[in-house]
């Protein structure tokens, strides 16, 4: 299939506000803004800042209780504080007019790779990014017509299995490989089978949070969203590993809170039967721990030597001490040709390009422009860019001391 098969422009009129900004527009005044003031929109603002409210409000001149008062809606920020929390907050200060469409996410319910080492306000921040993820999938499927949701169980969907996956991990792999017709051999561009499924996944590289954050996914907005990063680690196995652990949230635990370590196992146990379903792999795994041969089957199925050791074990085809040994070895070959890791840029296929490629099409149909989509949400040009996957319009240059 080819990428871009299944978008389509969508023929109805966009509202005329989207289009090109006229020559000298300079935006709602301060007044203008404090009247139709959004709380939600402030704490929006202050959890992709990563700021306390303590923080914003000494930046401001006022108390964190009158930050508060703004969140909850109880009052209104006077007009000239308005041109401060918008430069404090880097987003131009129509970002908190009312009235845009915002995808508001429950953090409870967004899936989080490593929990344990994420802090709270790196998972708030992540939570907002994705939220914002959401609000620029609706503003280009207003124009171009992206894959139809085809995720069993998904309730937001627009294609409809019947039911949902069974709740066991590997009968739940199992299913889905079958659903979406994916035989029972090695996948090639997982990232890409699931663009194609109308599941929204993005890549972020320049957020050091959200690198921190790994990896996380929601499916309680109107399309699931996956957010894949490369944190210390820049394999494509470790990156389709994890996007194959998200995928398992995804059917597995849409409708429960996350948090849970069992959770974490079962998408784990997911993602090994989805990539390596048993009784395909087993017959290529050796009987006993031979790495070179682990090696091979690496870029064949396209998972690490580690998982594979670990499936190994899991099959019974190594004792405990057997494969510790393994790991060890394994361990002193890291950088070695046939071990060492890959980046995720050398793999066109496990690279997101949904959301580049909607708004490249509906550029070229609708005379849509990064300036006009960035008033369009209110946000920073440079935000647009960078949640859509364009590089920067101007290289970044720097002083020399």
């Amino acid at each position: 299939m080819k990428d871009d098969e299944r978008l389509r422009l969508v023929t109805q009129a966009v509202p005329t506000e989207s289009g090109t900004p006229e020559p000298g527009h300079r935006g709602p005044s301060p007044q203008a803004v404090a009247d139709a003031f959004d709380g939600t929109r402030l704490t929006q603002a202050r959890r992709l800042a990563a700021l306390t409210k303590k923080e914003v409000a000494e930046r401001i001149g006022v108390s964190p209780a009158a930050v508060g008062q703004y969140e909850a809606g109880v009052t209104r920020p006077r007009p000239d504080l308005i041109p401060l929390l918008a430069e404090v907050l880097a987003v131009p200060p129509a970002f908190f007019l009312s009235g845009r469409p915002h995808g508001k996410l429950d953090g409870s319910m967004a899936h989080f790779r490593s929990l344990r080492s994420t802090r709270a306000y790196q998972r708030a921040k992540a939570v907002a990014f994705v939220e914002q993820v959401w609000e620029l999938t609706y503003a280009l499927e207003k124009r171009v017509r992206l894959p139809f949701v085809d995720l069993p169980g998904f309730a937001g969907g627009e294609v409809h299995s019947g039911s949902a996956l069974p709740r066991d991990p590997v009968d739940a792999a199992r299913a889905l490989r079958a659903y979406w017709g994916l035989g029972t051999g090695p996948i090639s561009h997982l990232v890409r089978h699931m663009e194609s499924r109308g599941i929204v996944v993005v890549f972020p590289q320049a957020d050091e949070d959200a690198v921190t954050v790994d990896a996380f996914s929601t499916s309680s907005l109107p399309r699931p969203i996956v957010v894949l990063t490369p944190n210390r680690f820049d394999d494509v196995y470790r990156h389709r590993f994890t996007a194959a652990h998200e995928l398992g949230h995804l059917v597995l635990h849409g409708d429960t809170a996350a948090g849970d370590s069992q959770q974490e196992r079962e998408a784990d146990t997911f993602a090994a039967e989805f990539l390596t379903p048993r009784d395909s792999i087993l017959p290529h795994l050796p009987a006993r721990a031979d790495l070179r041969r682990l090696a091979e089957l690496r870029g064949v199925w396209g998972v690490s030597v580690d998982s594979l050791l670990y499936r190994c074990r899991e099959v019974g085809l190594l004792s405990d001490s057997a494969a510790g040994r393994a790991y060890q070895r394994l361990a002193a070959l890291r950088g070695q040709p046939g071990f060492a890791t890959e980046p995720v840029s050398g793999y066109p296929g496990e690279q997101p390009v949904l959301l580049s490629r909607a708004f490249e099409m509906a550029a070229a149909e609708t005379g849509l422009t990064v300036p006009a989509l960035a008033r369009e949400l209110a946000w920073p040009v440079a935000r647009v860019r960078e949640l859509i996957g364009l590089p920067a319009h101007r290289p970044e240059l720097k002083l020399v001391p």
